[in-house]
């Protein structure tokens, strides 16, 4: 043993010495030089005998072929271990097989394949973290019979030799051999990974199954490619499988190379480019001449190229652009063409905002800008899991349409949107859009003509993918200048607005990473192919409890903040914030409440501005000063005396839920008088009601006489507000009942249900909004249809139904029995 420049080489018993420092063989053309020398020694050497039982060493991501001279470095434990017995038992020929995973630390005989390769060892050199040694393939081999698995692999093993070649078979085995012996010789031409030295192997071996494996062992393939070759005992079926795989890397490289070649070329001309315009620059400078024109010209060419706009986007602009240069600048055309290009190359067409996956972080954002609402951050969240769970592809973004009373923080929800996913944030209002411009662009034929309100939103957000909030759709309008909503079909549809052709751009901009979320208070008002693109989410009103918590957690700081004070020195308790509430607002929303929340603290600020120094709370008696007296003092149920003949009934309207009082008196004479500023479908619920009194008279006990010689006057009051829709069926019928048969309803009882001519009670909308305007109203018992009576116990909190006693029916018997009080 000796030392060689810090590593130890040992001898390995009848084996010509050959120093070589495995480390130091960086390439081919080096380890042909060593092949070269452990050729000659072979010819002095008889081909060494195999032992049949074999102590086998994995190798990972590497195959050994026979007659191959390989480098191999072993660090594994057991490894070590089996190299080390199998020298200190003067037996150098191990066997070499390949692992099936190479990530497998300590493989068994399941982790490794059937065939490998017998190797004599020809040096051996210990380092510190390893063993490295250079072995020879001698011959193929296939395990008979497993041995033992520790402390390494062992087993019987069966030596497998090549087959000779069938006389019939050496025209197509020397064609195959030629074949290989071409497409080899390309791939080493193409390859920058193979030395150029490996183009004499195939004509230095002429013998078809050495060139095979020795080819096999050199091309850049899979474990599992290199296994198929060596697995494969018969010559022909081998070069056919080997030709098939030095095939397909051919064409890749040939492909890799026509790609390298077009990026050259293309950033050649790029490079020439640059080079013109600095020696333009240079010779202006050494004249003296200053041509602004040409610099802004320049600029302008700098600006496109960084721009990163799309093939056909950069087609139309560079033919703008060349259009400009030829434009004399005093020319009103060249404002025009400049004007055009610089909102081009300002658009964000790859520019995009990272969104951040992180759910409990957006859940924790929602939270802490809205209370309630949890329809709503439930979607933006799933929204958020699928951006997370799907790696590979678009995700489509989701289109909300944001439907319910006003304020009830559906604008202010798109921001919180925006800040919960980390991206820009960007509104347009549409109420009393009328031109279809707005939406798409004038076309650049005429004077001042800009882009549509959608791509001016996205060049401000300077981001491709934003929180885009179109408010108030439900308030568009239409006129001889055409109709935005009709425009909004594609801007809206996921299907088309990847494609998005502004008039005033003239090329497609991909708006299918934009997030659009749509406000409306009604639904009726939009047309319904632009509804269909939608996904409709309502927001109904608001318990008092609901609004208590959102009056402490965000409308109370906020105005004392707006106010010059602080929560230190201003302090409102929960009472007050309770009946400034019940008794000064009304109302679906919050925005009421929180003026009347100004109100008081600008109040309690004039006391601080007047010289108090002392902390002061905002209480009951405070809240009657600062707003007066209660505006609310009784429910509007209690308020009316009920009489035979007037009935309660709910209703939905856009700015909440509310409650009707239907009246009906008779009198001598003839016909069916309605009154209240009613629509063409409450009228005709009427005359259903009436249709269906007559029609069961017998069962409820009024005589013919009744409806032959009196006439019936159905009245709505606040007549001054306009009525319609089906849902008032059943308590027309039961005001019209209650009218005839002279037994007033139940007190506080109120209703709501479209009624058929045969009785039935079908389903209506709104059911959160009108059981909410029920509560505030003072009512304590309601009638719904039984197709509701999912809305009521998914919609209606859970508090509210505590206090309320919900019947739920198909049959308008069913409402007459309940709601008499007989």
């Amino acid at each position: 043993m000796r030392k060689k420049k810090g590593a130890l080489v040992e001898d390995v018993p009848k084996t010509k010495e050959i120093e070589v420092p495995v480390e130091g063989i960086e390439s081919v053309a080096e380890l042909g030089a060593v092949v070269s020398a452990f050729a000659e020694d072979g010819e002095e050497e008889k081909k060494p005998e195999i032992p049949q039982e074999l102590n086998l060493l994995p190798l990972r991501d590497s195959v050994v072929y026979p007659m191959l001279i390989a480098p191999l470095s072993v660090s594994r434990p057991s490894s070590i271990e089996l190299i080390d017995e199998s020298v200190s038992a003067s037996n150098r020929v191990i066997g070499t097989i390949a692992q099936r995973l190479p990530q497998t630390d300590e493989p068994d005989f399941a982790d490794i394949y059937e065939y490998g390769c017998a190797v004599i060892i020809r040096t051996l050199m210990k380092a510190p973290d390893a063993v490295r040694m250079i072995v020879q393939g001698i011959v193929r081999f296939r395990i008979v019979e497993t041995i033992s698995s520790k402390p390494y692999l062992r087993a019987k093993v069966e030596l497998v030799e090549d087959p000779p070649i069938d006389p019939e078979d050496q025209e197509e085995v020397e064609a195959l051999r030629r074949s290989i012996a071409a497409l080899f010789d390309q791939a080493v031409r193409l390859s920058p990974q193979l030395p150029d030295e490996l183009r004499s192997l195939t004509t230095a071996v002429q013998e078809p199954n050495v060139m095979a494996d020795l080819v096999a062992a050199h091309m850049p393939m899979a474990v599992t490619d290199k296994q198929r070759i060596l697995e494969t005992l018969d010559l022909k079926a081998r070069l056919k499988a080997l030709l098939e795989i030095l095939g397909k890397e051919v064409r890749v490289l040939e492909l890799s190379s026509k790609v390298q070649h077009e990026v050259s070329a293309e950033l050649s001309k790029s490079q020439r480019d640059y080079y013109l315009r600095e020696q333009i620059k240079a010779i202006q400078r050494e004249l003296g001449e200053s041509d602004d024109p040409l610099e802004d010209l320049i600029e302008i060419r700098e600006q496109i190229d960084r721009a990163g706009m799309t093939a056909e986007a950069l087609k139309e602009v560079n033919r703008e652009y060349e259009r400009l240069r030829r434009i004399n600048p005093g020319s009103p055309e060249y404002t025009v063409a400049r004007t055009y290009i610089e909102t081009m190359v300002s658009l964000p067409w790859s520019t995009s905002t990272v969104d951040n996956l992180d759910l409990a972080h957006a859940t924790e954002i929602l939270d802490e800008d809205h209370f309630g609402l949890e329809k709503i951050k439930k979607r933006i969240v799933e929204f958020l899991a699928v951006r997370k769970v799907k790696k590979d592809g678009a995700v489509r973004q989701p289109i909300l349409c944001f439907y319910g009373p006003p304020g009830v923080g559906k604008t202010s929800l798109g921001k919180s949107i925006a800040r919960a996913m980390d991206r820009k944030f960007i509104r347009i209002s549409l109420g009393g859009m009328r031109d279809e411009a707005e939406i798409r662009g004038h076309r650049r034929t005429y004077i001042g003509a800009l882009p549509g309100q959608v791509i001016q939103g996205l060049r401000r957000a300077e981001s491709k993918n934003p929180v885009f909030v179109l408010d108030e759709i439900d308030k568009l309008g239409q006129d001889f200048r055409g109709d935005p909503a009709s425009a909004l079909l594609e801007v809206l549809d996921p299907e088309q607005n990847a494609t998005f052709r502004d008039h005033y751009l003239d090329t497609p901009f991909d708006l299918s990473h934009v997030m659009f979320v749509t406000t409306a208070n009604r639904m009726d008002t939009i047309p319904p192919p632009l509804r269909d693109r939608m996904e409709v989410i309502e927001l109904g009103g608001y318990t008092e409890e609901e609004k208590l918590e959102i009056a402490k957690r965000h409308l109370v700081p906020k105005q004392i903040f707006e106010h010059g004070l602080s929560q230190e020195r201003l302090v409102f308790k929960d009472d007050a914030l309770g009946f400034l509430i019940r008794h000064y607002t009304r109302e679906a929303g919050v925005r009421n409440l929180e003026r009347e929340i100004a109100s008081v603290i600008r109040r309690a600020t004039l006391l601080f501005a007047e010289g108090r120094k002392a902390k002061f709370q905002v209480t009951k008696r405070f809240v009657q000063t600062a707003l007066g007296s209660p505006r609310y003092l009784h429910d509007p149920v209690t308020e009316r005396k009920l009489v035979p003949g007037m009935a309660i009934g709910l209703a939905w309207t856009p700015v909440g839920g509310d409650v009707l009082f239907i009246e009906a008196v008779k009198y001598p004479g003839k016909g069916l008088t309605v009154t209240g500023q009613l629509g063409d479908v409450m009228k005709e619920s009427v005359s259903a009601a009436m249709s269906y009194l007559r029609a069961n008279a017998k069962d409820l006990k009024i005589s013919d006489e009744e409806f032959d010689k009196h006439e019936v006057h159905v009245h709505v009051p606040e007549g001054s507000t306009p009525k319609d829709g089906p849902s008032a069926g059943i308590t027309m019928l039961t005001a019209l009942a209650s009218r005839f048969t002279g037994v007033r309803i139940k007190p506080r009882l109120a209703m709501t249900g479209e009624v058929t001519l045969t009785g039935q009670v079908l389903p209506i909308g709104g059911v959160k909004e009108k059981v909410l305007a029920a509560h505030r109203a003072g009512v304590i018992e309601l009638i719904l249809p039984e197709e509701n009576k999912k809305d009521y116990f998914e919609e209606v909190p859970e508090g509210i139904r505590g206090h309320l006693t919900a019947h739920f029916v198909s049959r308008a018997s069913q409402v007459l029995r309940i709601s008499l009080d007989r």
